[in-house]
């Protein structure tokens, strides 16, 4: 599973969740039709609350990411937004979790700019 927690950023472990999972759905990591763990799993797994699970599964059904077919499990909805642009919406959606933390620390946007760079080139490097 390539999903992870962090526990210490800030970001409550509900968006974190639906984060990834919108991430994994749109870029193609989880395709249509894909059975998702279930709750249970997905909680054991990640370490985190039955029903922080059951609340994401439930915000991006109703979202139109994934469909719950009772007793067959969860799977990937077939009519989501385009990948492109849910993407991108996911992608800023984080960008913005980021930068506000960033303001609220009191990180000048220069600085702010230059630790993405930095990161960005000790992760390729």
């Amino acid at each position: 599973m390539q999903i992870t927690i962090d526990d210490d950023s800030g970001i409550p472990i509900w968006l974190q969740l639906r984060n990834r999972l919108i991430y994994l759905i749109t870029s193609g990591h989880y395709r249509t039709g894909d059975k998702l763990p279930t709750v249970r799993e997905m909680a054991v797994d990640l370490g985190i609350n039955y029903n922080t699970v059951s609340k994401v599964y439930q915000d991006i059904e109703r979202d139109g990411y994934i469909v719950s077919k009772r007793g067959r499990g969860t799977f990937v909805h077939d009519r989501y937004k385009s990948a492109e642009e849910t993407a991108d919406n996911a992608v800023e959606s984080l960008a913005d979790v980021f930068i506000q933390q960033c303001r609220e620390l009191g990180v000048p946007r220069a600085d702010i700019a230059k630790l993405v760079e930095r990161r960005l080139e000790a992760l390729e490097g």
